[in-house]
């Protein structure tokens, strides 16, 4: 989860991710913060999140990225 939070605070610094829950909801993190976290994520993972992940409760807060993270690794 170390390496995700460091991913989230490098796209958008200043932001204490590991208190948000709704990080999409409340416009904390905007499409384009999206777009640049999936093409990381990808890459640091060797994961491919496709469109069908790309819903808010996969965005919403740390816990749900790195639950993500482990079901597309697991995969």
């Amino acid at each position: 989860m170390e390496e995700i939070l460091n991913i989230l605070q490098e796209n958008c610094p200043g932001i204490d991710f590991e208190g948000q829950e709704r990080l999409i909801d409340d416009g904390i993190l905007d499409s384009l913060n999206i777009v640049m976290l999936v093409g990381e994520l990808n890459e640091a993972f060797d994961i491919s999140i496709g469109a069908e992940d790309l819903v808010p409760e996969n965005f919403n807060s740390l816990q749900a990225i790195h639950a993500l993270v482990q079901r597309l690794a697991d995969e």
